[in-house]
């Protein structure tokens, strides 16, 4: 079919990834998505969330390969907790892994 777009066979318990990105005035965005260097374009063109549209561009600051969607969806509601100093030890390198509670 001319104008649609083809995607990918992906086997059961594929991996997905959460994210953290930086935009262009310095917020942090989170999200989740099992083709991160895909989703990374899309926000950098545009046609990725809303809040990074008028952001642009976006730089990838942290990733984490996670299990399923489902993990995925988790984690990532574990990064949106944090409050921006934990997400930018994270991303340091000196933060606890999202979603996880001490």
């Amino acid at each position: 079919m001319k104008g649609t777009a083809r995607r990918r066979a992906r086997p059961p318990g594929s991996s997905w990834f959460v994210y953290l990105v930086r935009c262009q005035d310095g917020s942090l965005y989170t999200g989740c998505t099992n083709d991160l260097l895909r989703r990374v374009a899309a926000h950098n063109a545009g046609k990725g969330a809303r809040y990074t549209r008028s952001r642009r561009p976006v730089t990838l600051v942290y990733s984490q390969k996670v299990r399923g969607r489902s993990q995925a969806l988790s984690k990532e509601a574990g990064l949106k907790r944090l409050t921006r100093a934990q997400k930018l030890a994270l991303v340091a390198g000196r933060g606890r892994r999202a979603g996880r509670r001490t």
